[in-house]
């Protein structure tokens, strides 16, 4: 068992499970009954998305510290209490439950995803190898 984390709409890996979508917004243009038979998630959790303000200042990034200022500002946010009670139980339901966290974003190098990651390995969480 063990945590993923994805890019959503890509397609599943073998015994990936419950997907969750961890984005501010559903996907354009998808009707709410294909979210899951698209790959794009099973259940969506804006709790672990940048807020509106922060997001914003992801999208505008373009130098190396202006990311860094987008990496401090969701960190914080993710340090607030729900945020990091949340990240708390999915880092424990990791080592018992498969399944996947995801953002739309191509290069997770450039989304809010691979802060998640840093903050669930810093939890403790179990997350695949594989996952990318």
């Amino acid at each position: 068992m063990s945590l993923r984390i994805v890019r959503l709409g890509s397609p599943r890996a073998p015994g990936e499970g419950l997907r969750i979508g961890t984005v501010r917004r559903p996907p354009r243009g998808v009707p709410k009954s294909e979210f899951a038979s698209g790959d794009w998630y099973d259940v969506w959790y804006p709790n672990l998305a940048p807020s509106v303000e922060t997001m914003k200042a992801a999208q505008a990034s373009e130098t190396p510290a202006q990311w860094a200022a987008f990496a401090r500002k969701f960190k914080a946010e993710m340090a607030q209490p729900d945020a990091s009670r949340s990240l708390d139980l999915l880092a424990a339901l990791s080592h018992q439950s498969a399944f996947a966290l995801g953002c739309y974003c191509e290069d997770e190098t450039r989304c809010h995803r691979s802060l998640l990651r840093a903050l669930l390995v810093d939890r403790g969480a179990d997350i695949a190898s594989d996952a990318g």
